[in-house]
C-alpha cells in the first residue's frame, strides 16, 4: 500500500483561535510571563480568531515567544505543556476531530503542523493519539533556551520545508497525501500534496481554492456539527477527499462503508 499522510494546521483549522495564547496563559500562571505580555497576547488571540493573521503578525508572535523563553531552562517550559494541552483539547472542533479519525481509519499517518512551539504540538498530537506533531523549534544550549531558532520557523515556506523533510524520511507519496489549512500563508504546505483542502478559509485562501478547484470545508460558526462543502467543488470534491468526507456526519456505519479499509491500530 502507498504510504500516505494527512497534515493539519492547528490554529483556526483544528481549533478556533490561537494555541500560542494558552501557552502564554500557562507561562503567566507559573511566573514566566509578565501580565502586560499576557494581556497583549490575549487581544492578539481575539483578533486572530476573528480575522486571522498576517505574515508580519505571525513573525512578531514568533519573536515574542522566542524572547519569552530566552534564558529560561527548557524543562521549566516543558512542564507547562500538559496544562496548555488541557486547555486546547476542549477547543478542538468536533468536525475537525471527525476528519482526524477518518484519516486514521483509512490507515494514513496524521500530523499536526503548526507555528506554535514544537513541545506543545507534540504533546497535543500525543493526547489526540496522532502520529506526531511538527512545530517551531527553539534553540537549547546546556538546557537553556537561547532565544534563537533551531530550525526553520514553522510558518509559510518553513512549514513546507519541515514537511518536505519528513515526507522524504517517512517515504510518503506526496500525491497521496492530504493537507488542511485555513490560511493563504499555508499555500506552500498545501501545494506539496496531491489533496489540499481549505478549512474555514480566509479570503485569499478561498480565492485560490476556487481557482484551483480545491475542496472547501466551512464549519458552522456556532460550532454545531454542520459541514458545508463549497459549490465550486461539487460532488467531485467529496470523491477528491478520498470518498470519506461526510461519512462521520452520517453515522459510523456509513463511514465504514466509504472507507472500506482496516482500522489503524493506535498506540495507547
Amino acid at each position: 500500500m502507498t504510504k500516505a499522510a494527512a497534515f493539519f494546521d492547528l490554529d483556526r483549522t483544528l481549533m478556533s483561535g490561537s494555541s500560542a495564547y494558552y501557552f502564554g496563559k500557562a507561562a503567566y500562571r507559573e511566573g514566566l510571563l509578565p501580565l502586560p505580555r499576557l494581556l497583549a497576547d490575549g487581544v492578539s488571540g481575539l483578533v486572530f480568531r476573528l480575522f486571522g493573521a498576517s505574515d508580519e503578525k505571525s513573525e512578531k508572535l514568533r519573536d515574542r515567544i522566542l524572547a519569552s523563553v530566552a534564558g529560561h531552562e527548557a524543562e521549566s517550559f516543558r512542564r507547562l505543556c500538559p496544562q496548555v494541552v488541557e486547555e486546547i483539547l476542549p477547543r478542538i472542533r468536533p468536525e475537525a476531530q471527525a476528519l482526524l479519525d477518518m484519516h486514521a481509519e483509512a490507515d494514513r499517518d496524521v500530523w499536526i503542523v503548526s507555528a506554535s512551539p514544537v513541545e506543545i504540538v507534540e504533546e497535543l498530537a500525543s493526547a489526540l493519539e496522532l502520529t506526531g506533531g511538527l512545530g517551531t523549534q527553539s534553540e537549547i544550549v546546556d538546557g537553556v533556551y537561547t532565544g534563537n531558532l533551531a530550525a526553520p520557523f514553522c510558518y509559510g515556506e518553513g512549514k513546507a520545508e519541515v514537511m518536505r523533510k519528513l515526507m522524504a524520511e517517512r517515504g510518503y507519496e506526496p500525491t497521496s497525501c492530504y493537507a488542511y489549512s485555513d490560511s493563504a500563508s499555508d499555500l506552500p504546505m498545501m501545494q506539496l500534496v496531491g489533496n489540499p483542502v481549505a478549512v474555514n478559509p480566509d479570503r485569499p485562501m478561498m480565492a485560490v481554492a476556487h481557482r484551483r478547484g480545491w475542496p472547501v470545508i466551512e464549519f458552522n460558526r456556532q460550532q454545531k456539527r454542520v459541514m458545508r462543502w463549497s459549490l465550486s467543488t461539487g460532488l467531485g470534491a467529496v470523491a477528491g477527499v478520498g470518498g470519506y468526507g461526510l461519512g462521520r456526519w452520517h453515522g459510523r456505519r456509513r463511514a465504514a462503508a466509504l472507507l472500506a479499509q482496516p482500522r489503524r491500530m493506535r498506540k495507547r
